[in-house]
């Protein structure tokens, strides 16, 4: 395990929140460098098999993050253009391919665009897919498994075919979450609640639903080895902590690590901004942004640098950088949480930015 002189409050908050968890690790690196990887409690409910440091989970929407590495890569190499408007589809064309594709090209959306914000919670990894393999001519997996992870040595796998060190994930339940939402459900500053009330007064018009709906699959499936098999850009990637705080250095430095540049500077910088925002998402009932397929968050949930940027997954899972600060963030559990930010991973982010190396390189450094 590993705490670097000044990052003692991130090893206090994880040991105080331990007992909340089944198992969980977190790592983090500053200036590409390893200062804080920890790890704890059990891969099962039944507390057979401990928490090791290659110990690796589903992270649900961290995936996304890693789905906009691989474009963000693309984009790099001149292969994607960010601004370019779509290419007219013939008939033929929308009437060829497998079932999601034609579902896909004919989907309509659920307001003009300009009109609002909603996140996709499914639909985002589907397009994004179909998108990369008709210029990449490969899958999203292998490409970032031989451009991005393996390089990195990021122990992260989109598609994953090796079932070792996999920890089981435990779901709330049904009536776990219905209780926790109901007894918030007049509280209006929380978006769990305001969720909740959309979907009792629109029922299966509500946003959240039909975000959610697509896919007839529960959280717990994704247990089964034949889901993680499955290249989804949405949900089903494999990682452990290491691995994500490590697909995120480029990210947080320029483009480079350890002396490889894996992007342009002139690539990266325009992640810094946020290209949409919205003060109340249509889906997730809170304020939220993206830049080019990247989560943008309140400074006040997992950084309070606008600059940051990554994706969290349902449950708590989070991979996250920082170019401000040049921090990488990885943070995996198998206990999932309900709501839609779990307060252990902010938890987590506020002991980093308590921390004395950090809060004099945020309070000096702004990125090139």
């Amino acid at each position: 395990m590993i705490v670097a002189d000044g990052f003692a409050p991130v090893a206090q908050q994880f040991a105080a929140q331990l007992g909340s968890e089944i198992g969980a690790a977190v790592t983090i690196h500053h200036r590409g460098r390893c200062v804080v990887d920890l790890w704890g409690g059990h891969t099962d409910a039944a507390r057979t098999t401990p928490w090791t440091h290659d110990t690796r989970i589903v992270v649900f929407s961290v995936t996304k993050g890693l789905a906009a590495m691989a474009l963000a890569l693309l984009a790099d190499r001149g292969q994607l253009a960010w601004d370019a408007p779509d290419t007219p589809l013939t008939l033929d064309e929308m009437l060829t391919g497998d079932r999601l594709v034609r579902a896909l090209e004919t989907q309509r959306p659920a307001w003009q665009p300009g009109e609002a914000q909603g996140y996709h919670a499914i639909t985002y990894g589907m397009y994004v897919r179909e998108l990369f393999e008709r210029i990449a001519h490969e899958s999203m997996g292998s490409f970032l498994r031989r451009e991005l992870f393996e390089p990195l040595g990021a122990d992260v796998a989109l598609g994953t075919t090796d079932d070792a060190r996999i920890a089981t994930l435990y779901p709330p339940s049904t009536a776990t979450r219905v209780g926790h939402l109901l007894h918030r459900v007049w509280n209006v500053h929380s978006p769990e609640s305001r969720i909740l009330r959309g979907a009792l007064r629109q029922g299966k018009a509500s946003l959240a639903r039909q975000a959610f709906g697509p896919l007839k699959i529960g959280l717990a499936d994704y247990n089964s080895p034949r889901v993680r098999r499955l290249e989804l850009p949405w949900a089903s990637a494999v990682a452990s902590a290491h691995g994500l705080s490590r697909a995120y250095l480029p990210f947080a430095s320029g483009g480079a690590h350890d002396g490889r540049a894996y992007l342009r500077t002139a690539s990266v910088t325009p992640l810094y901004e946020r290209e949409s925002w919205a003060a109340r998402d249509g889906v997730l009932a809170k304020p939220l942004g993206w830049t080019h397929g990247f989560l943008k968050e309140e400074t006040t949930t997992f950084s309070p640098n606008r600059e940051s940027f990554g994706h969290a997954g349902m449950g708590g899972a989070l991979g996250w950088c920082d170019p401000v600060a040049e921090l990488t963030f990885g943070y995996v559990m198998n206990r999932l949480d309900w709501r839609v930010r779990s307060p252990r991973a902010i938890a987590l982010c506020r002991a980093l930015y308590a921390c004395e190396p950090v809060r004099a390189m945020t309070a000096t450094t702004k990125p090139s």
